[in-house]
């Protein structure tokens, strides 16, 4: 109300209410694409991402467990990943969206490059980050494109971590350790279902 009090005319009270709906529109729609949710049930774990998610049974997944980082003298950090170990990485592949094939080769550059250094492997980081070889599945599946480039990087990071699948801490919407518990309940739970 004050604004129209204030206004020199209707046209640019107009103009300000059209410039500040537009302002709260796009900020709420940048809340909404920063949003990641997870969904665990009986069945599967999955993440919903704005551009995507992916998928995963129980069945499929051997273990679950904090990242961590082993530095020269032996001692071992935590780091702000929860890793997923798979059983096979078709169905996973599979279930992905290209989107967000994109989006993890980019975030888990860091986490790669980690565990090169750890693994004393940086002069093969650059040709571990861009590796798109086309991959077979020890099924005999074979995979090219954006899917072989994410079966390739998780073939590196198990050798490095013993995971494939890595969440970021800042994703989950609880403490790490708490997700990991409740994930590992459904884990176990899980395997009746297979």
């Amino acid at each position: 109300m004050s604004l129209i009090l204030i206004a020199p005319n209707v046209k640019q009270v107009l103009v300000t209410v059209c410039l500040s709906i537009v302002i709260i529109l796009f900020g709420y729609m940048m809340m909404i694409r920063a949003v990641v949710r997870f969904t665990l049930t009986a069945t599967h774990l999955q993440q919903h991402l704005y551009k995507g998610g992916w998928v995963t049974q129980w069945c499929n997944i051997e273990k679950i467990g904090r990242c961590v980082y082993t530095d020269n003298d032996g001692w071992q950090h935590p780091l702000p990943w929860v890793g997923i170990k798979l059983k096979n990485y078709s169905p996973y592949l599979e279930s992905i969206c290209p989107r967000i094939i994109t989006e993890i080769l980019f975030n888990q550059r860091s986490l790669l490059y980690l565990g090169a250094k750890q693994q004393n492997h940086i002069e093969h980081f650059e040709d571990m980050v861009l590796d798109s070889k086309s991959f077979t599945t020890s099924q005999g599946e074979q995979f090219e494109g954006l899917q072989a480039m994410l079966a390739n990087r998780m073939q590196y990071q198990r050798g490095y971590y013993d995971y494939d699948i890595f969440i970021p801490e800042n994703d989950l919407d609880r403490p790490v350790e708490e997700f990991i518990g409740l994930a590992r309940r459904y884990l176990a739970a899980g395997k009746h279902y297979s």
